[in-house]
């Protein structure tokens, strides 16, 4: 089983950007951390950040034919980008959207993201453990869809 772990724009930064906010932790210690409790899943992950919408989207294209599923923090363009959406809709793969602060504390233009409700669930809140809570549910999710 492989899954796509896509970050958007601006999480390159983590660690310096806002650390009050998203924390401290590198989205390199992140995607390493993550990759380790994947592989004691035995799930392969595949790990991308962009900061252009357009090489999310074609990496969403690509995980249509070689993953199982997509763990998303689409960052700002979650709450802007219609193309976004629209390519997890075209993947057809499940999809779990994750959020390192609490959506609903934040900006009222952030209470709501275009992507939400074309992934199977939204983690928000957590820090990066909700990158941990996503792989576990997207791992169960699709585990039980390939069980009769």
């Amino acid at each position: 089983m492989r899954f796509l772990l896509l970050n958007g724009p601006n999480l390159d930064l983590l660690g310096a950007r806002e650390p009050e906010i998203y924390g401290s932790a590198t989205l390199a210690h992140i995607e390493a951390e993550l990759s380790a409790a994947a592989a004691e899943l035995g799930v392969e992950l595949r790990c991308v950040q962009s900061n252009h919408e357009g090489d999310l989207i074609d990496a969403l294209h690509r995980a249509r034919t070689d993953c199982d599923g997509v763990i998303i923090n689409p960052a700002g363009y979650g709450h802007t980008s219609v193309a976004l959406r629209d390519a997890l809709i075209a993947t057809d793969l499940p999809a779990a959207e994750v959020h390192l602060s609490n959506l609903a504390r934040r900006e009222s233009f952030r209470h709501h993201t275009l992507t939400a409700d074309v992934a199977i669930g939204q983690i928000c809140g957590f820090g990066a453990d909700g990158y941990h809570l996503a792989l576990t549910a997207l791992t169960r999710h699709v585990r039980a869809r390939r069980t009769p």
